[in-house]
């Protein structure tokens, strides 16, 4: 049984979902698709996730055929495609207009989200990108949607949906290159802001940027200290292809990979920076974080460090000492306080 609303929507609805070469994009990995191919055994189904966790949980699925990537390509035409409106407004059209090469006039395209995620805002949202957009169902908090895409005139070039944004600090300059739904897309943040304002003096010789989003830590990080080796983690396909574009726009060069918080991490790490995510849709989400810190330690080298910046309210301190070592708060400004662990 589906343990998330949106995909009960779609379980009391599995009957309009009957296709041959279904596609399912970042459709949560809580036993839905399971139900799907028990009710349809033949069905060539694809997941496609942008979100490292559910994408590890498909690609050992022997019946499906499951990608993680920032971007959706594909030979086949389906002739069905199920999207979970996405956190980010914006992040949907893109999603749209990038699966389009693969979808035919006769595709379904059905969209579910939370009443709370935007979706109520669909037909304004989407009026150049969908045509016959109707509710199919109400239920559990939720809506289910079916439409049909508008014609595309031009190919999908993922080069024309980054945003770029300058950000200056300390007499560093960086441009910095963001996707749809990668957290502060159109502009710095207060808190990184706040964090690299006040970054302490780094030593070691590597660094990792957890959480790292479109880059902007590392980069900071790398312009100051040349010599430091750079690596980057995210959860997300949209911010692993940021990082790496904001990388490479300013002349930088490290490691940049996937991870669901730190299960792919194998090295060690002089110093381990984070503006950490705590929320996740449309609901406060703590679990990631605490995660990281309670097991970051066996990843840092002997005297290594980690700096998080953090909103004032969240408690993270209490989880630094216990979990790394003795800590201290280097300062709070604006609503925001720098944390400092040593090993």
């Amino acid at each position: 049984m589906s343990s998330k609303n949106i995909n009960q929507i779609l379980s009391r609805n599995i009957e309009i979902l009957e296709a041959t070469r279904p596609l399912f994009i970042n459709i949560s990995a809580d036993g839905f698709i399971q139900e799907y191919l028990a009710d349809f055994p033949t069905a060539e189904v694809t997941c496609y996730n942008t979100h490292f966790e559910d994408y590890a949980k498909y690609k050992s699925h022997a019946k499906l055929s499951a990608t993680f990537s920032a971007h959706y390509q594909s030979t086949q035409t389906h002739d069905l495609v199920v999207i979970a409106f996405p956190k980010s407004k914006a992040e949907l059209n893109f999603t749209l207009a990038m699966v389009a090469h693969a979808t035919s006039e006769e595709t379904n395209i059905l969209i579910v989200g939370d009443n709370k995620s935007g979706i109520k805002s669909i037909d304004k949202l989407t009026k150049n990108t969908l045509i016959s957009c109707n509710k199919v169902d109400s239920a559990r908090h939720c809506l289910l949607l079916i439409a049909k895409l508008t014609p595309q005139t031009s190919p999908f070039v993922l080069d024309e949906w980054y945003e770029y944004y300058d950000v200056s600090i300390d007499g560093i300059e960086l441009k910095i290159a963001a996707l749809p739904g990668v957290f502060s897309q159109k502009g710095l943040d207060k808190g990184t802001k706040v964090l690299l304002e006040n970054l302490p003096q780094i030593s070691g010789s590597n660094i990792l940027d957890f959480g790292c989003g479109a880059g902007v830590i590392a980069s900071f990080v790398g312009k100051r200290y040349p010599n430091l080796s750079l690596n980057l983690l995210d959860v997300s396909a949209l911010a692993i292809a940021s990082s790496k574009k904001t990388l490479s726009i300013n002349n930088l060069q490290g490691q940049v990979f996937a991870s669901n918080s730190l299960s792919e991490l194998k090295d060690k790490y002089s110093t381990v920076i984070s503006n950490p995510p705590f929320h996740q849709g449309v609901k406060t989400n703590y679990q990631a974080t605490e995660t990281f810190l309670q097991g970051i330690k066996q990843y840092l080298n002997a005297k290594g460090e980690v700096i998080v910046v953090a909103n004032n309210f969240l408690q993270y301190e209490p989880i630094m000492k216990s979990s790394i070592g003795k800590t201290k708060k280097l300062m709070s400004e604006q609503g925001f306080t720098i944390y400092q662990s040593n090993a």
